[in-house]
């Protein structure tokens, strides 16, 4: 028997290596009966050839140190390499121990932002914008609709549930995508899984401390570096996620943590800013559209482009039914009706008027607040609408195309309260120039109605009378300054509404003479134009600049009885959750600056500007309309400003550049605007009538014609004073 193990050996060994001069086995078998002779006399050469043969596998004697020269180096190869991996693995658990320490609870870890939401409602209490960082309460992995689930999963991270944090298999994708799109390993994809995107979010465990960073921008920008330190450190600190807290709960984390454009913060915040609904109630091609946020919330997010938004979504659509998520019939539904905006989400963040009460309010509550803030304000969204659409009117019909040209609109009430802003021909905007806010011009003719308020308030009467003649003035440091009409005509003796009428210079410059300049600027500063007033003569006639919300504010000091108005947004703000208001808003009407009768007689001369005069293509049918036209020199500046009882509009229109406009006063197109602006107001409404005064007409007596010559009004006395003074004759 061990003869016989001794040579199957042997036999396999001849096998795999025949030799051409031996006789086949059964032949030898055959000549030869088995013995011990034979078979030990058979056993040495069969020794010899192996050793030839595993000496010539190696090329001789020289083939064995070779072979034991590659087992030597292949033995210290693995000894260096499972010390070292074993010494890293020792490391790495020591890493993710650290950190698994310090992780804090779940619930903590949900809203982590730096900044608060402010939450804008209109005058009925809609919501209307948001400003600030969003969060829209809590949302998990439990109650987020399983749509969006398996949407950001198909999308950000197939193979979430089967990784332990860190995805090889995902990294060496990225990395050659990356390659063969021309990038370095680590620029473009990062092979990120969502645990690893949420260690991110969290920026590693190291909150925003504002002392420490020089914005939060700066310090988002440090949370998104891609070193690869960085991306070890994400690693290591993804694992110890994996280690502490479940899957789900890593996602939930990630649902309310991700940022997804217009400033909401999480999966409920973005649900509800652009569709208007929870998280938990989205469709599948609503899901499909926040999903598809995450790779770029700015670009892609629908308030900035909507169908390129919904192009992306159509992309998830197609993971999400590749994945199984969705049948063909859903995918299908998903694609043929895509996602659409809310009414709040499509009016782009509340445009002209939201930038402007977060610019008004208190700082602490608007613009840096930490808090959750719900601020209702005055602003009428049809109004608004009405506005926009007038705008957009005038300027497809009856402005050339291709014109640079702007314009601007503020609707508000009696008290102050705005109704309505657009800032400019863009209107679905944030964040852009506001024209009717910002931009200082030179008020033109609008002016005058604070030139004869101040006359009134002096006693004079709308039929007082003064010349209108050729009238020079020496003005210190320029030289003679003398003043035309824009006709380039005189028109001799005129009533102080006719002067106001049809906007003649040279009695709006001699009132405000007589009435005294510096009276003049104490009328206009009182009833709300903040800015600096010309020193000269010049003031009459609007050399001062003022914005556009200044101008229709002082306006309605005249519609209201003669008091001053601060223009507001603001009427009742308070801290989400809270009941009680942290402050409110209920008017904003101040002092008296002139007296009742001079502001309902000034209404009434306005009315005649608009019913007789140069605003005449401001006719309102059925209604009492009261305004002003304002042209600048070389009609830079186009104004019109009017009232109805009900509402005051003031439009602007100009270019940002000061370059003149062609062929357009404040009596063209500015009015025109104003005209389709209150048409769209007041439909349906009941026109009411103005609170003005018509003046008392003057008393004529029977007088012989010596007397008559020597009798002059109270205001040409005044004139021949003026003159007698300031020229000595």
């Amino acid at each position: 028997m061990t003869e016989s193990k001794r040579r199957k050996p042997r036999l396999v060994a001849d096998k795999r290596y025949p030799s051409k001069t031996r006789k086949p086995a059964a032949t030898k078998r055959s000549a030869k009966p088995a013995g011990k002779k034979s078979t030990a006399h058979k056993a040495a050469p069969r020794k010899t050839a192996r050793k030839k043969t595993r000496r010539s596998s190696f090329g001789g004697k020289g083939g064995g140190i070779f072979r034991r020269l590659f087992r030597w180096l292949w033995r210290l190869f693995w000894g260096i390499t499972w010390r070292v991996g074993a010494i890293a693995g020792l490391l790495l658990a020591l890493a993710v121990g650290v950190v698994y320490t310090s992780l804090p609870d779940v619930d903590s870890l949900l809203d982590g932002r730096a900044r608060g939401s402010v939450t804008l409602l209109d005058r009925d209490g809609k919501v209307f914008a948001w400003r600030g960082d969003q969060f829209g309460g809590v949302i998990t992995a439990d109650t987020v609709s399983p749509h969006l689930k398996n949407a950001v999963i198909a999308t950000e991270d197939k193979r979430f549930y089967r990784h332990f944090g860190v995805s090889p298999r995902g990294v060496a994708s990225a990395v050659r995508i990356n390659l063969s799109e021309g990038r370095g390993p680590l620029s473009g994809h990062g092979g990120s899984t969502i645990t690893q995107q949420t260690a991110k979010l969290l920026c590693l465990g190291v909150p925003y401390v504002p002392s420490e960073w020089e914005s939060e921008a700066a310090y988002e920008s440090d949370c998104r570096q891609g070193s690869l330190w960085r991306k070890a450190k994400e690693a290591v600190y993804a694992i110890a996620m994996e280690v502490k807290y479940s899957k789900d709960e890593i996602l939930t984390i990630y649902l309310n943590r991700a940022f997804l454009g217009a400033g909401a913060r999480g999966f409920e915040a973005a649900s509800q800013r652009y569709f208007g609904i929870s998280a938990a109630e989205v469709s599948p091609a609503e899901a499909a559209m926040l999903a598809g946020l995450l790779v770029a919330p700015t670009r892609y997010a629908p308030t900035n482009n909507l169908q390129r938004s919904q192009d992306r979504a159509r992309l998830v659509v197609g993971l999400m039914e590749d994945q199984g998520y969705l049948t063909s019939a859903q995918a299908s539904e998903a694609r043929s009706r895509p996602a659409q905006l809310s009414e709040a989400a499509a009016a782009r963040a509340g445009g002209y008027f939201a930038d402007w009460v977060m610019a008004s309010g208190p700082e602490f509550f608007t613009r840096n607040t930490t808090e959750d803030v719900v601020i209702r304000t005055t602003l009428d969204q049809r109004i608004q609408t009405s506005a926009e659409e007038a705008l957009k009117f005038i300027f497809q019909e009856k402005v050339r195309e291709g014109s640079k040209a702007q314009a601007a609109i503020v609707v508000m009430s009696a008290d102050g309260a705005v109704r309505a802003m657009v800032g400019g021909r863009k209107t679905r905007v944030s964040g852009a120039f506001n024209r009717a806010t910002q931009a200082l011009r030179q008020t033109g003719s609008s002016f005058k109605p604070f030139v004869y308020a101040t006359a009134l308030e002096l006693g004079y009467s709308p039929l007082d009378t003064v010349m209108d003649e050729p009238y020079c003035v020496d003005i210190p440091g320029s030289g003679q300054w003398c003043p035309k009409n824009y006709t380039n005509k005189f028109y001799g003796r005129v009533t102080l509404a006719d002067a106001l009428k049809n906007s003649l210079n040279i009695p709006a410059v001699k009132v405000a003479e007589i009435s005294g300049l510096d009276n003049v600027r104490t009328v206009a500063s009182g009833f709300g134009i903040a800015s600096d007033l010309a020193e000269g003569p010049a003031l009459a006639l609007g050399a001062s600049e003022s914005t556009l919300i200044e101008m229709t504010g002082a306006y309605a000091g005249i519609l209201n009885g003669g008091s001053a108005v601060e223009p507001y947004g603001l009427t009742e703000l308070k801290l989400l959750g809270e009941s009680e208001p942290v402050m409110v808003t209920t008017t904003g009407i101040g002092e008296r600056v002139i007296n009742d009768k001079a502001a309902k007689q000034l209404t009434w001369m306005m009315e005649r500007v608009v019913s007789e005069g140069t605003g005449g293509r401001a006719k309102l049918p059925g209604w009492q309309v009261a305004g002003k036209t304002g042209t600048t020199q070389a009609a830079r500046d186009a104004w019109f400003i009017g009232f109805t009882a009900d509402y005051v509009t003031g439009v602007w229109m100009g270019y940002d550049d000061n370059t003149p406009l062609s062929g357009v006063t404040g009596g063209g197109l500015p009015a025109e605007i104003w005209k389709e602006t209150m048409l769209r107001v007041t439909e349906g409404m009941t026109p009411t009538p103005l609170p003005m005064l018509a003046p008392d007409p003057p008393v004529k007596t029977a007088q012989p014609q010596q007397q008559r010559r020597k009798k002059q009004t109270g205001l040409d006395k005044a004139i021949n004073n003026l003159l007698n003074n300031i020229f000595g004759n």
